[in-house]
Formats: C-alpha cells, structure tokens, sequence
C-alpha cells in the first residue's frame, strides 16, 4: 500500500511538472511551426557568427559572440577591468556581485575545462557544483550551442587574467540556500540547443537564435512570474528590471511597437536612437553600446525581423496614444507643480526646449518617447539620476547626470512635471520611490 502510495505521489509530481511546462511555454513557441534539431536544418546555419567571419579564428568569433551576448557590460565593476566582475545587483532581499570570468586561476575561470564552462553558462552550475542565480541568464544562454558558447571561452581566455577576489552575496534568507537553484531550474531551464524553425525564414530563425540564445532579450523585457522565471505568456509584455522599465516590445500598435516601422526599431537597436520614438538610455543604453551597436547590420536586421513577429500584448497601464508637442511657450500647459517647472527651466529647456523637440540634437528630443507617456515617470527620474550617453554621426550626445545635484524631491518634481507636459498622463513619483530607484540601480 506504501509503495502504490509513493508511485501515485510521484505520478502526480511528474503530471504537475508536465503541466506546469505547458502553461509556461517556450521562449519561441508563439511561432508555431515545426522545429528540427540543427543538425537536420537545410537552410544557413542560423547559430555562430555573420558571414562576413565565418573564416575568423575562434578567439576573433568568441569576441563577436561574446558582444552579442552581452557578457562584458554585467562582468564589469565601475572603473574595473573588462570582465574582472564586481558588478553590484541589487535585489530586494540583498546584493548579487558579478564574478571574475578573467583566466586568472585563483579568482577567475582559469581552471574551467570546457564542460565546466558549459556547465555554468547553460546549466547554472560554476565548477565544484554551485549553482548560480537566474541573475546570469543561463536559462536563455541555455540556447546557446556548445561550439558558440566554447568560442566565448577562447576569447575569455585569450584576455589578461584579473586578479580580483569576488565579493561575497548579501542575500538573506532563504534567498542565501543556492541549493534551492536546482529544483528551479528543473522546473524553469530546459537547458535545450536551439532547434530552427522549419516554418519560419532563414533571417528570423537567425533573428530568434539572436534575441534568445545570446541577446537575451527576454530577460529584462519579459515579465516574470512569482518564482522570478520568465513569463512566456507575455513574452516581451514589459518588465522593470534593475530599477529601470524595459517597456513593451511586443507588436502591440499601441503601447509597443507594433506601429513602428522596422527602419526606426533598427535604427533604436544600432544607435540607441529612433527620430520621434526616443533615445536609449540606463541597461539598454549600455546594450546599444556595448552589443548591438557593434553587431553586423544583416544580424540587426534578423533581430528586428524576429522581434516584430512577436504576437501584440497591451500594456494597460500605458497610454495607447503618445503625446503631441508641447507648447512652445512656458506660460502655456501644466503649471500646476511650480518647483519642478522651475528645475526643468534652469536645468532642461535649454536643451530639450520647451515644445519637447530639441532645436540642438534629435537626440534630445522627448516628443513622442515612451518615457515621458509612462505614467510611473520611472525612467523619467533614472535619467535625471544617472544622465545618459549617446554616439550620433556628429559625436558623442550625453546629458550629465543630476543625481548628486538634485534631492529626491527636487527629482521626483521635475518628473512629475516632464510627464505632464510632455507626456499623455501627469505621473505622480514621490521623494520615496525616487530614493528607492536610487537603490535597485547598479551603477
């Protein structure tokens, strides 16, 4: 009778788990279509590096890969070396630091054979058995082939070795059990290669394994579910990650992108910048310049064609109509929060203009971005905070930061007012949530 017990209970477990993986699908199961594994592919192999490398040596295309995965910009302290890691992460029950994935030995990944490698950038799981958090985006680098992933490592390990000891985690409880990582990513890593898509073209197959297996745009554009896994049924619905809002991408016509053309989301992707949708700024400012902007255009292009044929999710608390220009005189439109009317007259105009559209660089210009019509003028204040660096044909277009000029209030009524001038809907950002965003950043 036990034992009839036990198999129920664990038929039971297997149904559920079953269950559970068809409720939360795959990252590309909204394309439908038959999937074959790549070595059964006919068309160009849509994994690995453009065309134009094909013939590089393994460390050149590691360093490519390496780009479009994105792996320098968290592996980075501020004022560190390249990939030394340091990174603070700040979560809401204690601090994550990147690793050293240097070749140094004693601090670094030097010692790493190429399964432990593969181990920890599919599985989740460093050498000597410790799993990683989802922090590192292994369920999505999971996609990854061995070949691209073991390139990364040559180029890895063609740099200096680091000598730079990881900080410890500040996690508290029960966040701090790393043991706990391994039901999660039975439940929530297939840890399966990337199978094309027999039904899609060969630029969206290359598009996908882009935007999945390296770009990892999902996870920080995909809302997440109450164990932290992507929510696959809102695939790229908007999320707020790391204090920023990563908004819709989805082809929803009002509050993503589905009405824009596919010449401006290139355009935003190559050069953080689409005239009259917005400029990139926070971890997507640092995506264009450390990634895509350094990505071959074909592979842009695959990017977009695989971004826009993702079905349209709404964002309902986004306006689905953006804001028309402002006045072009101060004593016309919102008034009703003097001080930060005051801040944006003494710090902004003179660049961003009172109508919104800056007579000295489109760059500037916030008419019609999705950040002065969001109504939680979240990266409103992230960019008062932080300031923002753009590379345009002329030059470098950076606006400072206000961060350590500008109180919590001071910012929080300088949004308030941003949004209602420029914007569909007055935010009403408080002195608190300005604090708060000022901790969940990690530069």
């Amino acid at each position: 009778m036990r034992r009839t017990r036990i198999v129920i209970l664990l038929i039971l477990i297997v149904a559920a788990v079953l269950a559970w993986r068809q409720l939360n699908p795959r990252p590309m199961a909204f394309a439908g279509g038959s999937t074959v594994a790549l070595s059964d592919y006919k068309d160009a192999n849509p994994t690995g590096v453009p065309a134009s490398l094909a013939n590089a040596d393994v460390v050149k295309r590691g360093e490519y890969l390496a780009r479009a995965a994105d792996c320098a910009v968290c592996h980075t302290g501020p004022g560190g070396q390249a990939y030394a890691g340091g990174l603070a992460i700040p979560l809401p029950f204690g601090t994550l630091y990147s690793t050293n994935i240097t070749p140094d030995k004693e601090t670094g990944i030097g010692d790493y054979s190429d399964q432990d490698f593969l181990n920890a950038v599919q599985g989740g799981i460093r050498k000597g058995g410790t799993r990683l958090y989802p922090a590192m985006p292994y369920p999505s680098y999971s996609t990854m082939t061995d070949a691209d992933a073991l390139a990364i490592k040559a180029y890895l390990f063609s740099l200096p070795p680091a000598h730079s000891v990881n900080r410890a985690d500040t996690l508290t409880f029960p966040y701090n059990q790393r043991w706990a990582m391994g039901p999660w990513s039975f439940l929530f890593n297939a840890d399966a290669r990337f199978a094309p898509n027999t039904s899609q073209s060969p630029e969206w197959n290359r598009g996908a394994y882009i935007a999945e297996a390296l770009a990892h745009c999902g996870e920080c554009h995909t809302p997440r579910n109450f164990a932290f896994a992507l929510d696959n049924r809102k695939k790229f619905a908007g999320a707020v990650t790391a204090g920023w809002r990563a908004f819709n991408i989805t082809s929803d016509k009002g509050t993503g992108i589905g009405a824009w053309s596919d010449d401006e989301v290139f355009a935003y992707l190559s050069s953080g910048h689409a005239l009259g949708r917005g400029t990139a700024a926070g971890p997507m400012g640092e995506a264009v310049d450390e990634s895509f902007s350094q990505l071959a255009p074909a592979d842009i292009h695959a990017l977009v064609s695989y971004v826009r044929s993702v079905p349209p999710v709404a964002s309902p608390d986004l306006p689905a109509t953006l804001a028309p220009p402002a006045p072009a005189s101060p004593r016309d439109g919102p008034t009703a929060d003097a001080l930060g009317k005051k801040i944006f007259a003494e710090a902004c105009v003179s660049c961003h203009n009172w109508t919104g559209v800056s007579a000295i660089t489109p760059f500037a210009t916030i008419t019609g971005a999705r950040a002065v019509n969001d109504p939680t003028a979240t990266n409103v204040a992230q960019i008062v905070i932080t300031g923002t660096r753009r590379h345009e044909p002329q030059g470098v277009v950076s606006m400072p930061a206000f961060g350590s000029i500008l109180s919590d209030t001071e910012i929080a009524a300088v949004a308030n007012y941003v949004t209602a001038r420029f914007g569909s809907e007055q935010s009403k950002i408080a002195e608190s949530d300005v604090a708060a965003l000022r901790k969940q950043t990690s530069r």
